[in-house]
């Protein structure tokens, strides 16, 4: 039907024209709009990052359909990539191809995934693929990296734990360390004391006021000896 102003016969005549055997069939044209749904909403959700394209594989000549998020300064019109040509050429080409290194134009780096779209006879009829600038998020990652970055000097050496410690867990440190020499925590020689002392001190078991008394009670010691054993090098 045509529209009262005449547009909507303008905008169909400005269509490139489809060749006789390759005419657009109801259920392809369907799942090219359904796909154009796709781009543009996947395209608004990363404003600026990702460029989204919907290829009419149809149409190799005047592929691009949808662009959203011009990143590649390609236009509506534009002819097929050289994945959409091999797409056109093998049915058994890959469906997706995902997360492969990519550029733009101006040299930008860029992180693609291509998905061909078959119709119900098996053959590519589009494709929906994503190019995400990569060249935005590497200074992001580089300062990320640095952020959560820690010195080597002390790597795998706790120098602090950064919560309460329990008594049952002080308990149960003296009780394990004991049982691991087959002895009671009172039975210990006076040099696998001043071990224990010195590991519970590195791990965080002195954080409490009343863990010192609770140690020396449990080794049959002195709380002066318990501080002094944290004081002492090893031999």
């Amino acid at each position: 039907m045509t529209h009262p102003t005449g547009r909507a016969d303008d905008e169909r005549a400005a269509r490139p024209a489809v060749p006789e055997d390759k005419r657009r069939v109801p259920d392809d044209e369907h799942l090219l709009r359904e796909a154009e749904r796709i781009a543009v909403a996947v395209g608004r959700m990363f404003p600026g990052l990702c460029e989204v394209v919907l290829h009419d594989l149809r149409l190799p000549d005047n592929a691009i359909r949808v662009i959203e998020n011009n990143l590649s300064g390609r236009q509506i019109g534009d002819p097929a990539t050289e994945l959409g040509l091999r797409r056109i050429a093998d049915p058994d080409y890959p469906g997706v191809i995902q997360n492969y290194s990519n550029q733009f134009p101006d040299g930008r780096p860029a992180k693609s995934t291509s998905i061909g779209i078959k119709n119900a006879e098996g053959r590519y009829v589009a494709a929906l693929c994503l190019n995400l600038d990569v060249s935005t998020l590497s200074p992001l990652a580089l300062t990320l990296a640095n952020l959560v970055a820690t010195d080597v000097e002390h790597q795998g050496e706790v120098l602090e734990t950064l919560r309460d410690r329990t008594e049952r867990e002080l308990r149960s440190a003296i009780d394990s360390f004991a049982a691991e020499r087959s002895n009671t925590p009172r039975g210990l020689s006076r040099d696998q004391k001043r071990e224990l002392v010195r590991r519970l001190h590195r791990e965080g078991f002195f954080e409490t006021r009343s863990s010192a008394q609770l140690i020396a009670d449990q080794l049959g010691v002195s709380r002066a000896t318990v501080y002094n054993y944290t004081k002492q090098p090893y031999r």
